[in-house]
């Protein structure tokens, strides 16, 4: 099973997994391959940069997610979304918030 990940600038620490099931045949096309992402999705993480292409054949587990999980999600729904852990998550909810308190006041 093959499959392309991207990253967010606008959204650090998140990736999305694409599935590409007619990997190499597909190569030559021009396609928005996040197209298969529901809008709200996108809209969330913005524009998207390309990582890498992987094998997940040829791969016995991933640095931050369950392979298994990575397979079935790409198998169902085309996609697989990487978020952070809850607490980095949480860190920058803090650090936003933060942010925006600082702006409301100068």
């Amino acid at each position: 099973m093959h499959c392309d990940v991207y990253k967010f600038p606008k959204s650090p620490d998140w990736y999305v997994y694409i599935a590409r099931p007619n990997y190499p045949d597909d190569t030559d096309e021009i396609r928005d391959w996040l197209g298969v992402l529901p809008s709200d999705i996108r809209a969330k993480l913005g524009l998207g940069q390309f990582v890498m292409h992987l094998d997940l054949a040829e791969r016995t587990k991933l640095a931050q997610a369950d392979i298994e999980t990575v397979k079935a999600r790409l198998a169902e729904q085309g996609y697989y979304v990487q978020a952070p852990p809850s607490d980095v998550l949480a860190q920058q909810a803090l650090a936003r918030a933060k942010a925006l308190q600082d702006k409301k006041y100068d």
